[in-house]
């Protein structure tokens, strides 16, 4: 009697289900290659031009093929007959759920996306973003590494940064030093400047071009107030700015200049 149920079964559906059996593994032989050959050329297109890092390529390739799977794999189970609409339900509802728990981290993974392609800056550059300036360590998918001037390790979310305005220092080959120096009514501003100038120029790294900016900036109670800015790679801003601090001094006191005093102090002194 079993053996006659077997042979009924084979006879009536085994060809069937030997059909199904065959185009399933068809379908996954054509579908596995037909994914590998669309993640490869996503790789290759993101990667072209080096705009897209190369870590970021192969990762969202391995999303893509994750995706791509899945369909497959319910494809298959199309062919056998199982209804995969409640399946698929379940995973858009499963998939909801972890973006709605994980909303924050998705959106410093979109932002960190769409830096990597924009590229508003790269490792090394000297940059503000998302309130903190320092150098750029290294751009992660979730957040951004800067190492700050006093040797802090900083981790900033990449939409903080993303939304927020971002100040590039290393964009351009040079960046001006703001500083100013006040002298004392009765001296000079024209001789001042002019002796600062040339102080300044000969301050190693400074760039010839702009030439350094020294004029009189404004007036004050103590007397004219000067603006003295240089210009310099960003590499040797400090100490630039540093060096010009001790120029201003130096060139004060071979002047024989006076302290600038306030109006309070010459009155006291009278």
């Amino acid at each position: 009697m079993n053996l006659d149920t077997v042979r009924i079964f084979l006879m009536t559906r085994g060809i069937d289900l030997g059909t199904k059996v065959l185009g399933a593994i068809v379908l996954w032989i054509v579908g596995r290659w037909v994914i590998g050959l669309i993640t490869g050329l996503l790789r290759k297109l993101l990667a072209r031009g080096g705009r897209v890092d190369p870590t970021l390529a192969h990762y969202l390739g391995s999303i893509l093929g994750a995706l791509l799977n899945l369909l497959l794999i319910l494809a298959i189970l199309q062919v056998f007959g199982v209804q995969t609409t409640s399946f698929a339900a379940l995973l858009a509802g499963l998939g909801l759920a972890i973006g709605t728990a994980w909303g924050g981290l998705l959106a410093h993974f979109a932002a960190g996306i769409f830096m990597q392609v924009l590229r508003p800056f790269k490792v090394g550059d000297f940059v503000m973003a998302g309130g903190v300036t320092g150098t750029v360590q290294e751009l992660g998918l979730f957040g951004t590494t800067i190492i700050t001037p006093d040797n802090v390790t900083t981790i900033v979310g990449n939409n903080k940064i993303f939304s927020d305005t971002i100040f590039n220092y290393s964009v351009l080959p040079v960046r001006r030093v703001e500083l100013t120096a006040k002298i004392a009514n009765g001296v000079d501003p024209i001789d001042a400047a002019n002796r600062l100038r040339a102080a300044v120029v000969k301050i190693p790294n400074v760039a010839d071009s702009p030439a350094p900016d020294i004029e009189v900036l404004s007036f004050t109670p103590e007397g004219p107030l000067l603006c003295v800015r240089p210009y310099t790679h960003t590499n040797n801003y400090w100490q630039v700015y540093f060096d010009t601090n001790r120029a201003i001094i130096e060139t004060f006191r071979d002047a024989g200049y006076p302290t600038p005093e306030t109006p309070l102090v010459r009155r006291a002194a009278t």
